[in-house]
């Protein structure tokens, strides 16, 4: 028995205890309201189990000694999978390129613009950070503010890789931010449609889709794009190139195990390992800080942008389009897919029943996806 209180309910202190409730809220938010439960339910676990004492599971191979004589499986999968090599990151967008139809993008060439244009939030939380920084409010420099910033992409694992080679003390909370947002893509991307639009605006009936593309079209974009992309911004090949290579599985049309592969058990597995992976960097002594908060804010705010400057760009597509072109699309430019091409299909059916949307958002929305891609290799390039 006192080993038992030694290792158990005598080391918990306030922070785990809260983080223990935020691990059990994940869970329930999974199960109950069905928020992202394939991220959000491992999340959870993996939070309950970083900071439950004693356990052995956190301790990584470049650790391990004395009261601890072997590396914990968490604590492996974290050195070798996220902070050494960044492989889970990688495969997993080997999985969504399986995953994805780029089919609506090269349809509409123009909706890579609306996929830009939601980076800015990207942008402005750098800034934000940096101020924080520069003013002594926070302790962010120059590779802390990247991390936090690129989670205005809504892009998971792009902000799990860029965080894992720039701010690696940070990996649990911009990780869990940015799927945390993601998964709440339904509350926070109605007000800011709704308030940088008017309901004529939103009850615009867009055109079905005009153009069918070829088999050719869709085998060649993930070669030529992984080609120019590589070219001009190299340290975006691991996700680039992956997320390209997928998509060519899936396209080829010769390679069909592989391609069930890719979208099923790959991405399957890896999804299990990587999200117990960001809740087990969440101890409560790492997350109960003030610079949490300030994360969560920024990470926040960056979202918002995001959103917002895809709808400005929509707007303004909207009055030089020569067809009818429903602004509300570009809310879908950040890369939370498909929850924002959701979203944007949503609203613009409760507006106008003979609306559908959701094929023209998922242009921007893959676009998005590529965009944050090649941000965070850029931001690499420069910082690196």
């Amino acid at each position: 028995m006192d080993g038992f209180f030694q290792t158990g309910f005598g080391d918990l202190s306030w922070g785990n205890i809260i983080m223990l409730c935020v691990g059990l809220v994940f869970i329930w938010l999974a199960i109950t309201k069905k928020w992202e439960p394939y991220e959000l339910l491992p999340i959870g676990v993996g939070i309950i189990l970083a900071n439950l004492p004693g356990t052995g599971l956190l301790v990584q191979p470049s650790e391990v000694s004395g009261e601890y004589g072997s590396a914990g499986l968490l604590g492996t999968f974290i050195e070798y999978g996220l902070l050494r090599y960044t492989i889970l990151p990688q495969l997993i967008f080997l999985g969504l390129g399986a995953m994805t139809d780029f089919g609506p993008l090269l349809a509409n060439p123009k909706l890579f613009l609306l996929g830009a244009a939601a980076q800015v939030g990207i942008v402005i939380a750098f800034l934000g950070a940096l101020a924080l920084g520069h003013f002594g409010i926070a302790d962010f420099g120059m590779n802390e503010a990247a991390s936090i910033a690129i989670i205005g992409g809504a892009d998971g694992p792009t902000t799990i890789y860029l965080t894992s080679q720039l701010a690696p003390e940070l990996m649990g909370i911009t990780a869990v931010a940015a799927y945390s947002y993601m998964a709440m893509v339904a509350l926070i991307q109605p007000p800011i449609i709704r308030a940088l639009t008017t309901k004529k605006e939103r009850q615009i009936c867009m055109e079905a889709q005009v153009r069918e593309v070829s088999k050719r079209a869709k085998i060649l974009f993930p070669i030529i794009c992984t080609i120019l992309v590589i070219l001009l911004v190299p340290r975006s090949a691991p996700l680039v190139g992956m997320f390209m290579f997928g998509n060519l599985l899936r396209e080829s049309g010769v390679v069909e195990r592989l391609s069930n592969a890719a979208q099923n058990a790959l991405i399957n597995l890896t999804t299990i390992i990587l999200m117990l992976c960001i809740g087990a960097s969440m101890p409560g002594e790492v997350v109960m800080r003030t610079e949490t908060l300030l994360v969560l804010g920024l990470g926040l705010v960056a979202f918002a942008c995001g959103t917002a400057g895809g709808v400005l760009l929509g707007k303004l597509m909207k009055w030089i389009s020569k067809e009818p072109f429903n602004p509300i699309i570009g809310a879908a430019g950040v890369s939370a897919v498909p929850m924002a091409a959701r979203v944007a299909q949503h609203i613009g059916q409760k507006e106008n029943p003979r609306s559908f949307l959701l094929m023209h958002a998922m242009g921007p929305n893959v676009a998005g996806v590529i965009g944050s891609a090649v941000f965070a290799g850029a931001l690499l390039s420069i910082l690196g």
